[in-house]
């Protein structure tokens, strides 16, 4: 199992059925995302939370949080949640709410596609 996936059920409980949120396999787990912005995801069995750079380190001082460091280099405004914090459903709530709200934030990803090519006649 790449994925705690009664954690994932337990995510998508706690979700409820919203238009505006899917989830998605992505990094060897699981990603939930808003409006197409990840505010949460599973990795093996810790749950990751998008938290924002502000809400950062009064994450990282809380029971069984520490950072985010998929790549080696902590991510500011990312933390896992080892899985003594995310046991009961109010739990993972609290998390799950907080990056969803966080994500709420933020602006829509300008596009980056280049710009079309214009034919000219001759």
């Amino acid at each position: 199992m790449a994925y705690d996936e009664a954690l994932a059920d337990r995510i998508r409980r706690v979700v409820g059925p919203r238009p505006d949120v899917i989830d998605k396999k992505m990094f060897g787990g699981i990603a939930f995302l808003l409006d197409g912005k990840m505010f949460c995801g599973i990795v093996k069995d810790d749950l990751m939370v998008r938290v924002g750079p502000d809400r950062y380190g009064a994450a990282l001082a809380e029971a069984h949080v520490r950072p985010m460091d998929f790549t080696g280099r902590p991510m500011n405004g990312y933390v896992y949640v080892g899985p003594g914090g995310s046991r009961t459903e109010k739990a993972i709530k609290k998390w799950v709410d907080q990056g969803a709200t966080f994500v709420a934030t933020i602006d829509a990803t300008p596009s980056k596609k280049r710009p079309k090519a214009h034919s000219r006649k001759r």
